[in-house]
């Protein structure tokens, strides 16, 4: 009868799952995973009674406890004094009469659970849903970028920085006899847009190697373990397919900073990763490119060297800059325009903005049916770019001549009193990095003049600056209320009525006298800005040079 048979079916799957967990209890793996300093510890200490090393990891059992380490971690000279047993922790009986049962029972409950709805099986909290089970654990498989440096324009000084890398990849051996490793990570910095994804598959494009990609939010789960299991196979991936790059995308959504707010599966996920990039070397021909536009909010241990060895910075592009990305994205539009001053008109834009900016104003020249893209459909859609989901900021020629003045002020003011910066750029609101290190009084003050330079550079040729200001004066009020609260640095060590106002008048005054004093330098400064929107602290130098 169909109830009998469907009642023996549930009896079958009920002792299949009853036996099932009662192995899994036996089976089930409850050592402690430890890092490979803990693992010298312990080595140390004399404690270990047993080592057994298996495929994927090496066991260490002490009096109270089982300890497991990562196989590709260690060396076998850290066990030369152990008799190492190598194979299966757990009985072999164990697993025939697993088998044997699998075998008997597997056929008849794979039936009835083909019939569910929605199969689940159990992850250590949640149960995860079948398919998207397939999807986490799923077969990581490189691809192969095609895209190489000269598709992506402007960033002549990336490309430098990463030829070395490049270089590495083809021709190991040349490094490896010279006695120089292979960098483990290379970090890219930058604003969103600016192409920092491209660069990577540019990277493994012109090495010829297989390119993993990642995003960092990929490896968040809410199913304990599946950040951590996605990370291993990630790198196991990439080491069995080696010489590969493997590419994290907004690494952040992962390696946030570890500051007690308790988050267990991330923080499982982060811990894995440190421990794959500590777990090979330059020699296995695998490195970590990771992107992130927040670096401040990434944790130090993922910093520190010997992880992320080499960090560069991608800035928004300047107007050369912008004009070869322009270039390239016209290259199959037809066009009538001049793409120099399309670069005029678009500062502060990235590479994706203007990628967004050529694709608009092919629209609108198609359903104007136009011919040729011309500079007025660039006018008609450089709002739309401009206020749409990006809201780029974007300068008129008023703004744009405030803001070369008041940069100009600032980055002459920064090379007069030989602050800590290599390059200024026009689209940039900080010129040097936040105060934080051990300075003495007249160091602080140089810093709160080189911060009010740009208002008193707008207020000497216009009469009044514009409210960009509000970021550099806020951090100069900042930097005068701690020198005078508390570095003790005003004319008591207790702050007196009014010091504040006192010092902050006179450090603007003594900033305006020396923007005075380099007419000259700062006319030469903007001529530079207003042509390049970018100078160097060489080239300022050299001007202050000639007149002093």
């Amino acid at each position: 009868m169909p109830s009998s048979k469907t009642n023996r079916i549930a009896l079958y799957v009920s002792a299949f799952l009853v036996i099932a967990l009662v192995l899994f209890a036996i089976l089930r793996d409850t050592s402690n995973q430890i890092t490979l300093s803990e693992a010298n510890r312990i080595l140390n200490n004399n404690s270990v009674q047993h080592v057994v090393a298996t495929k994927d990891y090496v066991y260490l059992k002490t009096k109270d406890d089982i300890f497991k380490i990562a196989s590709s971690q260690v060396s076998p000279r850290m066990f030369l004094k152990y008799k190492v047993e190598v194979g299966a922790r757990s009985n072999i009986l164990v697993y025939i009469l697993f088998t044997i049962l699998f075998l008997g029972l597997g056929s008849v409950a794979y039936r009835w659970w083909q019939k569910r709805d929605e199969p689940f099986y159990m992850s250590n909290t949640k149960a995860v849903p079948k398919n998207i089970a397939d999807e986490l654990t799923a077969k990581i498989e490189p691809t192969t970028s095609d895209v190489s440096f000269s598709d992506i324009g402007g960033i002549s000084d990336v490309k430098i920085e990463l030829e070395e890398i490049i270089d590495f990849m083809k021709n190991p051996k040349k490094y490896k006899n010279f006695g120089a490793r292979m960098p483990r990570g290379v970090l890219l910095v930058g604003p969103p847009g600016v192409g920092k994804t491209m660069i990577a598959k540019a990277v493994a494009h012109e090495a010829g190697v297989p390119f993993f990609y990642q995003s960092g939010a990929s490896f968040v789960q809410i199913y304990v373990g599946m950040g951590a299991k996605r990370v291993h196979d990630l790198f196991v991936a990439a080491k069995n397919n080696s010489p590969s790059i493997i590419f994290i995308d907004e690494i952040d959504a992962v390696g946030k900073k570890r500051e007690g707010q308790r988050n267990d599966e991330r923080e499982a996920t982060l811990n894995q990763l440190l421990t794959e990039m500590d777990g090979f070397e330059g020699s296995t021909g695998v490195i970590v490119v990771a992107a992130t536009n927040k670096i401040e909010v990434l944790d130090s241990a993922l910093l520190r060297a010997g992880r992320f060895d080499r960090r560069i910075f991608v800035e928004l592009p300047t107007k050369r800059e912008r004009q070869s990305i322009i270039s390239k994205y016209l290259i199959k539009v037809p066009s009538e325009v001049d793409v120099k001053a399309v670069a005029n008109m678009t500062v502060g834009f990235s590479g994706a903005s203007l990628a967004a900016l050529v694709n608009e104003a092919a629209l609108i020249s198609l359903r104007q049916h136009d011919f040729h893209v011309t500079i007025e459909h660039f006018h008609q859609v450089k709002d739309k770019v401009m206020f749409g989901k990006k809201k780029l900021k974007i300068l008129n020629d008023e703004q744009k001549r405030y803001r070369v003045s008041y940069q100009a002020g600032k980055v002459v003011s920064a090379t007069y009193f030989d602050l800590a910066f290599e390059k200024l750029m026009l689209s940039n609101e900080t010129l040097t990095p936040v105060v934080d290190e051990a300075l003495i009084k007249h160091e602080l003050e140089s810093h709160v003049k080189m911060l009010l330079a740009g208002i008193v550079a707008c207020d000497i040729a216009y009469k009044e600056h514009s409210s960009n200001a509000k970021r550099d004066l806020d951090e100069a009020k900042d930097l005068v209320s701690k020198m005078l609260k508390d570095y003790g640095m005003g004319r008591t060590l207790l702050i007196s009525q009014n010091e504040e106002e006192i010092l902050m008048n006179r450090l603007y005054k003594e900033s305006k006298e020396l923007i005075a004093s380099m007419k000259t330098v700062m006319s030469k400064v903007e001529k530079v800005l207003h042509e390049r929107e970018s100078i160097t602290k060489v080239q300022v130098q050299k001007y202050i040079d000639e007149v002093l």
